[in-house]
């Protein structure tokens, strides 16, 4: 399976451990929970669908490589207590709790949050003096003299053998107590995540052009060559940083997150070639809607994969916008609900503002703890709490509101500015291709993505329902999944 069906099946998994009866005890005991042993090469996003599977379900996460641990660390330190049998005293060993159930429950503490994962990578890589612990773990839950806390489900992950040379193989009584995914890797499914994630265009152009070059792992006279999902999506961290600081990208930094030198030297040569597109297009006037009849023209006559670059660089800068239309859309509509309280309370407002930044802060907090609040919601919190904090002194709600409205007025100018550089976009991509594989990559795209699909949902495009019904993609989408909801009217 791909790492998305991995996903799927381990968020109803947990779903289903977590089940309860009208008693409120889990219809699936702790001892009878089989631990999840997902098995994959690495850098295919294992340890990312467990960040991604907590925050969607609200529940916590712990997550260990246990590759780092020692027994002394996984199970404990022993220590002499004195204990009495049948009338005679003994001394008898004991154990510390375990360093990995230790973080569950100071990640409860903490959280608030009693429910999660136990998420634990690697499992079949520890040392030899640490295996039978770890196949006690497996079979019994427990560490030593302690067990997991009911609500917590354990996961694990581990890499195949031709993988790691240290990888130890798990006898028949402890694969009988598992539940074994194997997972491989799989474009198709990166592609999608690469798009909601933003990662550079150049990078998901070069891969749309030589997938072969997704997933690459070879053993030569010089050592282990390796490519991973993992790797392209650091690089492509680094080189949206290494624009904004209009530093030079050469293979040097390249090699750094992709160890083949052939796919090295290729990306190299495709990233100067993107950028010389970029140039040579004039993308920033396209945006505006200055289309140059020649430039559409050369477009139109470009080789296969500079046609593709431009498209992606248009799409990429597109859906990017829309994306932050939608993340600052989110950010309102919460506020809204925030600040409804805050507007019952009546003037001056200064107390249910810092009963709201403290409510706020503290669930911003307990998400965090627990580690389910991805970069966006992380994000979303810190700007309402911005906003509180601007609001705090202000001596009435009218204020509150003038400051909101602003932020309203904000978003819907750059709402206009996004459907207006949209249609700028469709209106080259029209001239330059007409209908042809670059009108399809265009509208494809925005149906894939949920934040484009939001952002038309909620605010239109008049080019993409145009081109959507022409290319028939409502056939294929199922009409953007019904039409996401609306946004709603954001006022105070």
């Amino acid at each position: 399976m791909n790492i998305q069906q991995a996903k799927d099946y381990i968020k109803d998994s947990v779903r289903i451990y977590l089940k309860k009866d009208e008693l409120g005890e889990y219809r699936i005991p702790l001892p009878s929970q089989r631990p999840i042993f997902l098995l994959g090469a690495p850098g295919i996003g294992k340890t990312a669908i467990m960040e991604q599977i907590a925050s969607e379900l609200g529940i916590a996460l712990v997550s260990y490589s246990m590759t780092h641990h020692t027994r002394q660390s996984a199970l404990g330190l022993p220590y002499i207590v004195e204990k009495e049998y049948e009338g005679e005293s003994f001394s008898v060993s004991e154990y510390t709790m375990s360093e990995i159930i230790a973080s569950v429950y100071e990640t409860m503490e903490k959280s608030g949050i009693r429910e999660g994962i136990l998420f634990l990578d690697e499992i079949n890589c520890v040392s030899e003096t640490l295996s039978p612990s770890m196949l006690q773990f497996l079979q019994y839950k427990t560490f030593g003299r302690h067990r997991v806390p009911e609500g917590w489900i354990i996961v694990t992950a581990g890499n195949p053998p031709e993988y790691n040379r240290s990888v130890r193989e798990f006898d028949v009584v402890t694969l009988d107590r598992l539940k074994i995914l194997e997972v491989e890797e799989d474009y198709p499914t990166w592609k999608r995540y690469a798009a909601e994630k933003g990662v550079h265009p150049a990078v998901q152009s070069f891969l749309e052009l030589k997938k072969e070059f997704f997933y690459h792992i070879e053993t030569t006279v010089k050592g282990r060559l390796y490519v991973t999902a993992r790797g392209w999506e650091d690089l492509s961290r680094i080189l949206l940083l290494y624009e904004e600081e209009g530093l030079t990208v050469d293979e040097t930094l390249v090699g750094q997150y992709i160890r083949s030198p052939q796919i090295v030297k290729e990306f190299a040569a495709y990233y100067d070639l993107y950028c010389k597109y970029r140039k040579d297009y004039h993308v920033d006037e396209i945006l505006k809607g200055n289309i140059d009849e020649k430039t559409a023209e050369k477009a139109g006559q470009a080789p296969f994969d500079e046609r593709l670059a431009l498209t992606g660089m248009l799409v990429d800068v597109t859906i990017n916008d829309m994306r932050e239309c939608m993340a600052q859309a989110d950010y309102l509509k919460e506020l809204i609900r925030i600040l409804q309280p805050v507007k019952e309370a009546g003037d001056p407002p200064k107390d249910a503002v810092g009963l709201a930044y403290q409510q706020t802060k503290k669930k911003m907090e307990s998400l965090k703890n627990a580690g389910a609040l991805d970069e966006r919601e992380q994000r979303k919190f810190k700007k309402i709490l911005r906003f509180l904090e601007r609001t705090g002194g202000f001596a009435s709600f009218d204020d509150i509101r003038e400051l909101f409205d602003e932020q309203t007025d904000a978003l819907k100018k750059h709402v206009a500015h996004t459907g207006t550089q949209t249609e700028n976009v469709f209106g080259f991509i029209a001239d330059a291709f007409d209908q042809g594989n670059e009108m399809l990559i265009l509208v494809t795209e925005l149906t894939a993505s949920r934040d484009a699909a939001r952002y038309i949902a909620s605010f239109g495009c008049p080019s993409y329902t145009e081109y959507n019904k022409q290319l028939m993609i409502y056939q294929r989408s199922g009409k953007i999944a019904d039409k996401i909801a609306a946004l709603g009217d954001l006022t105070l």
